[in-house]
C-alpha cells in the first residue's frame, strides 16, 4: 500500500495537534521572519517566484480580448487561491533554514521524498477546485450584472462598471463572493500545507488542523488574509512585478505563522 495511504488511514486516526490562540504581534513577528528568510536568500526566492509576475502579464494579454476582460480582475485575484500551493518550496526553504539545514536552492526538490507528498498534491487539486468555482461565479455574477453581452473594449467595460448601477452590484457582490471563496482557500491551506511539508500526517489531519487553527483564531486570521490581499494588491501595481518580493516574503510568512498557530 503506498505510503501516502498508510499516512492518511492511520496517521489521522490519532494525531490531533494542539493549536494557539495568537494575535497581532504574532502576524507582525511572522512577516518580519518572512522578511529575514527572503532577505537571507534573496536570489533563490526571486528565481523561485519570477513565474508570478510572467504569468501576471500573460493574464493581461489573454484578457485583451473583448470578450475575456471581464474574467481579468477574477483571474488576477484568483491567482492567490492557488498560490499557497505553489509556495511549498519556500516552506521547505524556511524549514530547512529554521533547522540549521542547507537551505539552497536545489534543497526544494527534496520535497519528492516527502512521505506527505501526495497529501500536498491533494490539498492543490481542492485549492484548484476552488479557483475553477471562483471563476464560474465570476461569470454568473458579470451575467447577472452587467452581461451577457462582452464589452466591445476595456475603457467602455471600466466605464460601465464605475458609471451604472448594474456595474456597483457586480463590484460589491464580486467582492463579497470573492471573499467568501478566498476565506475559504485561507482556511483549508494556511496551516495544512506547511504542516505537511513539515511532519508526516495525512491529509484529514492536516485539513482538520488548518480548520480549527482558523477557528480558534477568527479575527486574527481574518487580520491575517487582508494583510496578504493588501500585499498582493501592492505587488500587483508595478505591472505585477513586485509579486516577485511580495509572494516569497508571504510564503516563509506563513511557514512561521504555522510554527505560531501549532504547537510542535
Amino acid at each position: 500500500m503506498p505510503q501516502s495511504a498508510v499516512l492518511t488511514r492511520s496517521s489521522d486516526t490519532v494525531v490531533r495537534p494542539t493549536v494557539r490562540k495568537i494575535g497581532w504581534p504574532d502576524l507582525s513577528d511572522a512577516l518580519a521572519q518572512g522578511f529575514a528568510d527572503f532577505s537571507a536568500k534573496p536570489s533563490h526566492m526571486i528565481f523561485l517566484c519570477i513565474i508570478y509576475p510572467v504569468v501576471g502579464l500573460l493574464m493581461a494579454r489573454m484578457t485583451a480580448r473583448s470578450d475575456l476582460i471581464p474574467l481579468f480582475f477574477p483571474l488576477v485575484a484568483g491567482f492567490a487561491l492557488i498560490g499557497p500551493f505553489a509556495a511549498i518550496g519556500l516552506y521547505e526553504l524556511s524549514r530547512r533554514r529554521e533547522l540549521g539545514l542547507d537551505a539552497s536552492w536545489g534543497q526544494v526538490f527534496s520535497l519528492r521524498h516527502a512521505p506527505s507528498l501526495g497529501a500536498i498534491f491533494e490539498v492543490g487539486v481542492l485549492l484548484a477546485v476552488i479557483f475553477v468555482a471562483w471563476l464560474a461565479a465570476a461569470h454568473v455574477i458579470y451575467d447577472a450584472t452587467l452581461g451577457p453581452a462582452a464589452p466591445t473594449s476595456v475603457m467602455l467595460f471600466l466605464d460601465d462598471l464605475v458609471a451604472t448601477p448594474a456595474g456597483w452590484a457586480l463590484i460589491i457582490v464580486g467582492h463579497a463572493a470573492g471573499a467568501v471563496f478566498a476565506a475559504l482557500a485561507l482556511t483549508v491551506s494556511v496551516v495544512s500545507l506547511p504542516m505537511l511539508v513539515d511532519k508526516p500526517v495525512g491529509l484529514v489531519t492536516a485539513l482538520s488542523t488548518s480548520v480549527r487553527c482558523v477557528a480558534a483564531n477568527p479575527m486574527t486570521m481574518a487580520l491575517w488574509g487582508l494583510i496578504v490581499a493588501a500585499a498582493l494588491i501592492v505587488g500587483t501595481l508595478p505591472l505585477f512585478v513586485g509579486l516577485a518580493i511580495v509572494l516569497p516574503v508571504l510564503g516563509h510568512a506563513t511557514w512561521h505563522l504555522y510554527r505560531k498557530l501549532v504547537e510542535a
